[in-house]
């Protein structure tokens, strides 16, 4: 199969359009149009994971980090990404990088950390805003469903864990079309009225061409009237950090140590304990020091995730346990994951989950 068609598998688990603005995911190095051999998966696409790839005959490198990540104007083989970069275009592998789009997944990156320790009625700690659009259109009620249907199918209606969702409603048009115009219903030149109805639907909006194909191809009229919203609303399933509970409360020192051994830490820095039980925990993989207000809010015990500086732990404020557990630890099972989703949809080829430890922070 060609790395193309194996790309749209990637962006049915990680759709591009749910990644952060200041990320560069998608493909990063190679020609979709190429045969693919194999599939390497690996956390970060170092010179290493390169040479890993090329020994097991695998051309498409699925990585969970960029290795370009901000602007590059020269390749010359000078510092580890441009090394990365240079041995991969030379041996005709393509990188492919999931990062954010996968974060922002509901079962992305940090319910696969929930998922890890255990937490159930897990939910996105930080939705996304400005992310939903509403069509409304209106027809005749004998193209209703069909109109209706075929929204659905482009991927409108979908709210929740519910889709098929719209709101309809009933009501009187009037039209009358000049010389130039072809009406399915009624007469040029003459005033036309009846029944419509009125359909309203919400969607993501990178789905906005998709679903208005569908409209425009299904719609009778000769010419279809729609109006779009930009919504307001935040996307309660789509966002970064997630928060649940565990299933029996434990006191601090217990939970570290659990946590400790489930994503095998070699070290947790945390924040003063309060004294009082964890049940209610907030994850947000990789660096998650701008969620700490949010984990608070969310009523949190503790608020689990990487890369906090000094003075971020004083922004427990008394409030939760703050606990550092690493970067690569907190995302440790995401490209199991990317593995195990691959495998179940691409069958009969070669997918091989990267042996590479591309931690760089170690311990002694």
């Amino acid at each position: 199969m060609k790395i193309k068609d194996i790309i749209t598998v990637l962006e049915e688990m990680a759709p591009l359009a749910y990644a952060e603005d200041f990320d560069n995911v998608g493909l990063l190095v190679g020609n979709p149009d190429t045969n693919s051999t194999g599939i390497l998966v690996c956390h970060d696409a170092l010179e290493n994971v390169v040479d890993e790839a090329i020994a097991k005959k695998c051309n498409l490198i699925v990585c969970f980090h960029p290795i370009l990540f901000s602007g590059i104007k020269k390749i010359t083989g000078k510092n580890y990404v441009e090394r990365a970069i240079l041995k991969a275009i030379k041996n005709d592998i393509a990188i492919y990088a999931v990062h954010t789009a996968l974060d922002n997944h509901s079962e992305g990156v940090n319910k696969i950390f929930c998922n890890a320790l255990g937490l159930i009625n897990t939910k996105v700690l930080i939705p996304k805003q400005q992310f939903l659009q509403k069509l409304v259109t209106y027809t005749v009620p004998d193209n209703a469903d069909k109109v209706r249907n075929a929204m659905f199918e482009a991927g409108a209606g979908t709210i929740g864990n519910y889709d098929n969702c719209s709101f309809n409603s009933e009501g009187f048009f009037t039209f009358k079309g000049n010389e130039k115009s072809n009406p399915v219903i009624g007469e040029k030149g003459k005033l036309h009225t009846g029944t419509e109805i009125k359909i309203e639907v919400i969607f993501e909006k990178h789905l906005q061409s998709r679903i208005l194909k569908a409209l425009l191809t299904n719609h009778i009229y000769e010419e279809v009237a729609y109006e779009i919203y930009d919504l307001k609303n935040s996307h309660q399933n789509i966002g970064l950090g997630m928060i649940g509970e565990i299933e029996t409360e434990m006191d601090e020192k217990e939970f570290l140590l659990y946590v400790k051994d489930i994503m095998i830490a070699r070290g947790i820095r945390h924040s003063a304990f309060l004294g009082k039980k964890i049940k209610k925990v907030a994850v947000l993989g990789g660096s998650g020091s701008f969620a700490i207000k949010n984990a608070i809010q969310a009523g949190a015990d503790a608020f689990l995730t990487a890369d906090l500086k000094y003075h971020q732990f004083y922004e427990a404020e008394n409030q939760l346990l703050l606990a550092d557990i690493g970067h690569f630890e907190s995302e440790r099972y995401t490209k199991n994951y990317i593995v195990d989703y691959l495998r179940k949809k691409i069958l009969n080829f070669a997918i091989i989950l990267s042996e590479e430890n591309t931690n760089p922070v170690k311990y002694l």
